[in-house]
């Protein structure tokens, strides 16, 4: 039955896509993840989509950790309905976006494997026209769940690059090495954060030997980057406890430029975007992909 059902909403979406390829851009889609919680995922989501936005890029955050979402929080605002109103046909997909600055919206998510839980094609296809509103996103960061759970891989599958975020603490590196291993079942790119760290040298060394163990172990053809680093500092603990953004409160911090120097390199690949011809724009493009996975 989930089968038959995939296959009609694949059927669905492509009969949309046509209509959307001339006025649609290409989204590329971020997932941050993590092994474990508790090592700042999504304060770098949340500070990562602020900063892009600063930059002219539209940009929409996705909240996908299930049973733990707390973007609402990190943006100081109320959310009385998500995703899955939607797709229940209890909410427009314009009722649940909540602008967070003139670039920046967010949208508040349900697990990815309810989505097909819903069989009604005609509310499926209503829910793909709105969420035409969000086709002219440059970027959607999508903040998945600690963990690799299958609806958390479902997500990162779906990604164009996934950044899977640890700080300098054993556990915390067991945890990422362990996600990183999952994740190299699923597709050959894989790009880390170190959070926490004293300087440029102490991330450097913790992903050195997280790579060395992962290219003994793994192997393959895992291309393993390290996308940057946020350096441990107070600020960013007492933004979080205030509800802001370290990037907005502080920003000639050393964290807060730890994050412009990540999002110069999501720039650059930004720019190479446009050479990718693709209708894979907003959410409707995101649920594109992930009905592919099913």
């Amino acid at each position: 039955m989930m089968g038959h059902q995939a296959e009609k909403l694949e059927k669905l979406v492509a009969s949309n896509s046509a209509a959307q390829k001339k006025k649609s851009k290409k989204t590329r889609f971020i997932a941050i993840t993590s092994g474990k919680g508790g090592v700042g995922k999504s304060t770098i989501s949340s500070n990562l989509a602020y900063s892009l936005s600063q930059k002219g890029l539209n940009v929409g955050i996705f909240d996908a950790d299930i049973g733990l979402a707390n973007l609402d929080v990190m943006f100081n605002v109320k959310i009385k309905k998500n995703i899955l109103h939607v797709l229940k046909g209890e909410a427009t997909v314009s009722d649940i976006l909540i602008p967070i600055t003139r670039n920046l919206i967010l949208i508040p998510g349900e697990s990815g494997d309810e989505i097909l839980k819903y069989s009604n094609m005609a509310l499926f296809e209503r829910f793909m026209e709105e969420a035409q509103v969000l086709d002219k996103l440059d970027v959607m960061i999508i903040d998945t769940g600690a963990g690799i759970g299958e609806h958390i891989q479902m997500f990162l599958n779906a990604a164009d690059d996934v950044i899977v975020v640890t700080v300098p603490d054993p556990a915390a590196i067991t945890d990422a090495y362990a996600t990183i291993k999952t994740i190299a079942t699923l597709r050959d790119d894989v790009s880390m954060i170190m959070n926490q760290v004293k300087s440029e040298r102490e991330a450097v060394a913790v992903f050195d030997k997280i790579k060395k163990v992962a290219n003994a172990n793994i192997g393959g053809n895992l291309n393993l980057q390290l996308m940057g680093k946020i350096n441990a500092d107070i600020k960013v603990s007492s933004s979080v406890k205030q509800r802001l953004l370290f990037t907005a409160q502080y920003p000639s911090s050393v964290p807060a430029r730890d994050i412009e120097a990540i999002v110069a390199k999501i720039g650059t690949k930004l720019e190479r975007n446009v050479l990718v011809t693709s209708n894979e724009s907003g959410l409707s493009g995101l649920f594109k992909r992930l009905i592919q996975h099913f």
